[in-house]
């Protein structure tokens, strides 16, 4: 079994800044990705950054300049800071990994995600 479990989330006025950490815990072989999805009422889930193995990443265009995405492979955690935050930025975050495990098989994993609400 793998379990994502996401931190960091909250209120904060528009302009201010927000740390969300996942860590990827169980019977993992290898990590290929670990990013990050939002979801806001009434909206699909969207991707907003994600972190490949071998040091790629992409971001959504509307979180580009704002948003860091950045991993600890020791640690299996991503991590996604987020500054300049905007109203429109508020939003359940996922975290998501595409994680091999020792069966050999690629699964992808999703957290409980982690409310972020930004205030004008």
């Amino acid at each position: 079994q793998v379990q994502l479990v996401e931190s960091g989330g909250g209120l904060v006025q528009a302009g201010g800044s927000l740390r969300l950490s996942c860590e990827a815990s169980g019977r993992i072989f290898s990590i290929n990705s670990m990013g990050w999805y939002r979801q806001a009422p009434g909206k699909q889930r969207e991707l907003v950054a994600v972190s490949i193995s071998g040091g790629r990443t992409n971001y959504a265009d509307s979180v580009k300049g704002r948003f860091t995405i950045s991993r600890d492979n020791a640690k299996n955690t991503v991590y996604l800071q987020m500054s300049s935050l905007k109203p429109e930025d508020t939003a359940v975050y996922y975290c998501n990994a595409v994680i091999r495990t020792y069966s050999g098989v690629y699964n992808d994993y999703w957290g409980q995600g982690t409310q972020v609400t930004v205030s004008s």
